[in-house]
């Protein structure tokens, strides 16, 4: 493999020392910010050089995960870093129910192992809003679409509506359903 050492004036191009990665720049010569994806990268390389185990095997799952969703559909395409956040969002679950399921079934190292995946993944992940504020948001969303016109148990769509967006990424559908039916009922 052919790699050209030296730049157009004679001098070192950045990123010809073996194993360096090029600078990414964008077209008016200023450098990107990293990515999620590159930041995870960046992270498993560091995990597999300090010899860890559970975060390099967690973050290979996850890049695979990524890569697979990256290639899912009629032609490759790079994810944005809210695509990226929605797969590792769909990994800790996995890990979160998996837990559960080895806990139920008395495999409490499984357990362990998935509980401690999760908790590398969440790492990642925005923080999770706490009850109070979900309540907060949710109770604000009745309100908008009690005076809309939308009452009682079957209101739970319109109101679904008004404060899946709020919550994207911040709270969990099921967690967030559940609050919601609480409060039409109540």
């Amino acid at each position: 493999m052919a790699h050209r050492e030296f730049g157009p004036e004679g001098t070192k191009s950045p990123g010809s020392e073996i194993g360096a990665r090029p600078e990414h720049r964008t077209c008016d010569n200023r450098t990107m910010t990293t990515t999620l994806k590159a930041k995870l990268h960046d992270d498993l390389n560091a995990a597999i050089k300090e010899r860890d185990e559970l975060r390099s095997s967690t973050l290979r799952l996850t890049l695979a995960a990524i890569s697979k969703e990256e290639v899912a559909g009629k032609e490759k395409r790079e994810l944005s870093d809210d695509e990226v956040l929605k797969v590792i969002t769909k990994e800790a679950k996995k890990r979160r129910e998996a837990a559960e399921a080895f806990a139920q079934g008395g495999r409490a190292e499984s357990a362990e192992r998935e509980k401690a995946e999760g908790e590398i993944l969440a790492t990642y992940l925005p923080k999770q809003l706490s009850d109070d504020e979900l309540n907060a948001i949710v109770a604000q969303a009745v309100e908008e679409a009690r005076a809309a016109g939308a009452e009682g148990p079957r209101a739970m769509g319109a109101v679904m509506k008004i404060v899946n967006p709020k919550v994207a990424g911040l709270a969990e559908g099921g967690r967030v359903a559940a609050v919601v039916k609480k409060l039409l009922q109540g």
